[in-house]
């Protein structure tokens, strides 16, 4: 009787337990993608601001400014 008290509880619990993993992964999958995205982010908009500020120097310098590069 004890055994089967048992089976049916890890039954019962199992569901629950699968579920909150596979939430957790998507979590995880979902903080880490928007890790990646801001960091690349970050670093095309270093790159914008520095192009910037080489043509504000251009053009504070009176020399035409370089061409766009695509």
């Amino acid at each position: 009787m004890t055994q089967e008290w048992w089976l049916n509880a890890l039954w019962s619990v199992t569901p629950t337990i699968i579920i909150g993993i596979l939430f957790g992964l998507i979590l995880y999958a979902a903080i880490n993608a928007d890790r990646k995205v801001r960091r690349e982010r970050a670093s095309i908009e270093q790159e914008e601001r520095a192009r910037f500020e080489r043509e504000q120097q251009a053009e504070a310098a009176g020399a035409e400014p370089p061409a766009a590069t695509p």
